[in-house]
């Protein structure tokens, strides 16, 4: 094995750094996401309860798969995907209420469950030592793909796919910032097609095949959305008060009251700031990821499962349920929590950020 030139004290010492400086930056872009949401409510006379609750799943999740993680790499993010397959199976509806029905409802929170999981089996494939159990937590992981094509839910298959097919590819991925990068303008590309789409200012030909799938109901909602963003683009409405206020969203017996779509939810209640602070919470974990000293395969299918989720919440409901906030953070948390153990040299790969063999 190659020497570093650093000694083992000086490495941990940099590797302490690092994530201090990458938990530091959640901290704050967790509580200005919080504080923000008050500050709205208190302008217009919102609810920032499930703005907060959020916040507070996301960062819940994230503690626990650091703890997690550390104790157990890859018996942790195992568990979790078996769990997250346990509880989009037994628990269908996992928020109460009426359910608007495919694609709107819970459809979206299935999906992104299931690319969660997914992208937990993936690292726990890529986190242990035993050869002989790594097939098997690949079969795992095509298993969730097929269990949501069993659920009849298209999107879940499609995310779940590309999770798997990413977290194989990113074996070979010599660079993480490469293949984070790239994950980063997947999710731009995709919010910027939400907006284009909601704004109408995509050619015909492609907002008519656009708006097959994604329903005419689902498009008026993000239109009445940028309206509402339009009337106060600093502050918004107010966290909570999209299903007073819009149009469609009143005329609807099955109504929840929600845009579905993150970005769009954000522009209309919290305003252009409240925007930025959602861009800023991805770009955390992307950094997070980017920083941590797990191996880059770990990185990279953790990244890929939270870029699902991003895609699967530009154009859904699914941050509106707490178990995809918990989730999320949780996975975020196993993929940057550094094992008691060491882990095996194998898998490492020598690029800025990792650590090298």
């Amino acid at each position: 094995m190659g020497s570093t030139g650093v000694t083992p004290a000086a490495g941990a010492e940099a590797d302490g750094g690092r994530r201090s400086a990458s938990d530091a930056a959640g901290v704050i872009v967790l509580g200005a996401c919080a504080l923000w949401s008050l500050i709205t409510a208190a302008a217009h006379g919102g609810r920032p309860e499930g703005v907060l609750l959020a916040v507070l799943a996301v960062a819940a999740g994230y503690a626990a798969g650091r703890i997690c993680g550390a104790l157990a790499p890859v018996a942790a993010p195992l568990t979790g995907a078996l769990a997250g397959i346990v509880l989009t199976i037994g628990v269908p509806h996992l928020a109460p209420g009426p359910q608007p029905g495919v694609p709107l409802g819970h459809a979206g929170a299935t999906a992104a469950l299931l690319a969660l999981s997914t992208g937990a089996a993936c690292c726990a494939a890529w986190s242990t030592a035993v050869p002989a159990l790594r097939p098997a937590l690949w079969v795992l992981a095509a298993g969730i793909v097929a269990t949501a094509a069993v659920l009849g839910t298209t999107t879940g298959v499609v995310a779940s796919a590309a999770v798997l097919l990413c977290s194989l590819a990113a074996g070979r991925v010599g660079h993480r910032g490469v293949g984070l990068a790239a994950l980063a303008a997947v999710t731009a590309v995709v919010t910027g097609l939400t907006w284009a789409v909601a704004s109408s200012a995509l050619p015909e030909g492609l907002a008519a095949s656009l708006e097959g799938p994604l329903t005419g109901h689902r498009v008026e909602l993000w239109q009445d959305a940028l309206a509402l963003a339009r009337q106060d683009p600093a502050l918004g409405v107010g966290p909570g008060r999209f299903g007073e206020l819009s149009a469609t969203s009143v005329a609807s017996p099955l109504s929840d009251g929600k845009p579905h779509s993150a970005l769009l939810q954000q522009a209309a209640e919290q305003g252009a700031i409240g925007v930025a602070l959602l861009a800023a919470a991805f770009c955390w974990v992307l950094y997070a990821l980017w920083r941590t000293a797990r191996p880059t395969p770990v990185a990279l299918s953790a990244g890929a499962a939270l870029t699902a989720l991003a895609a699967i919440a530009a154009v859904g409901n699914a941050l509106s349920f707490t178990a995809v906030s918990v989730g999320a953070g949780l996975l975020a948390g196993l993929a940057t929590a550094r094992p008691l153990a060491g882990e095996p040299t194998h898998q490492e790969s020598v690029v800025p950020g990792d650590r090298q063999v």
